[in-house]
């Protein structure tokens, strides 16, 4: 029997509307929906006061060290 990995779904988020794989996000909104985990970190971060333009920097950066592993 061959393992499917759900986390190579294709998935569309809800709150940005990009599509996304890998592990969802849980929204601080509703504790239900799953978004991508870029609006997650969205999410925490304003959660904790980040405005909208640190936060694209701090997304920028995450990226970036993501890429080279």
């Amino acid at each position: 029997m061959m393992k499917i990995d759900a986390n190579a779904r294709i998935r569309i988020c809800p709150r940005c509307g990009k599509a996304y794989h890998g592990v969802p996000a849980l929204s601080r909104a509703d504790n239900e929906t799953l978004l991508c985990p870029d609006c997650g970190t969205r999410e925490a971060l304003e959660s904790i006061g980040v405005d909208a333009r640190e936060q694209e920097k701090i997304l920028d950066t995450i990226h970036r060290c993501q890429t080279r592993m």
